[in-house]
């Protein structure tokens, strides 16, 4: 897109480096809104990246560093019927099996994940929506998604053993 305006990225602050997200208000404009919501309220400072699955996908945004689940707003519309697709460096909204619950949590798909796209208006077929790309700092990511991973907190699996904070989210 040219002539992205200020405060149309957004920087993520973390333990292990700072990665860039280019944000699509024109494509996910209520995920977006919401997205911007949550960084401006500084919601996602102290925040860990709390689920980790090399091949797929690094999550964050939902729990603090002591794992306890932050408070959230009412959930956003999914818009995964943008037209983007989750492909790796892409960064969308995580949600329960209903469609439309997505709060805070976001994560970033380190491969190519078609499987996640929008294929239908049913249920099973809504898919997660696309607001970004990251277009600086994938090197960040993949030293997260490179974290050996198992129990911590409430979590059974996946989450980082080394724990990912997120210091910061910030206007770009």
């Amino acid at each position: 897109m040219l002539g992205r305006m200020a405060g149309d990225t957004v920087v993520i602050e973390t333990s292990l480096g700072e990665f860039t997200i280019a944000l699509e208000p024109d494509r996910a404009p209520a995920t977006v809104a919401n997205f911007l919501r949550y960084v401006d309220d500084g919601h996602y400072a102290n925040t860990l990246f709390h689920r980790v699955i090399d091949n797929f996908m690094v999550q964050g945004g939902g729990y603090d560093v002591e794992y306890q689940k932050k408070p959230t707003r009412e959930p956003v519309t999914n818009e995964a019927d943008n037209g983007l697709d989750n492909v790796r460096g892409t960064v969308a909204m995580a949600r329960t099996s209903e469609p439309h619950s997505a709060t805070a949590q976001f994560f970033v798909n380190v491969a190519d994940n078609a499987f996640l796209n929008h294929r239908g208006k049913a249920a099973r077929e809504w898919g997660y929506t696309v607001f970004g790309k990251v277009t600086a700092g994938m090197d960040v990511v993949d030293r997260i998604k490179a974290l050996r991973t198992g129990a911590r907190g409430p979590f059974q699996k996946d989450a980082p053993l080394e724990p990912v904070v997120i210091r910061a989210a910030r206007r770009g």
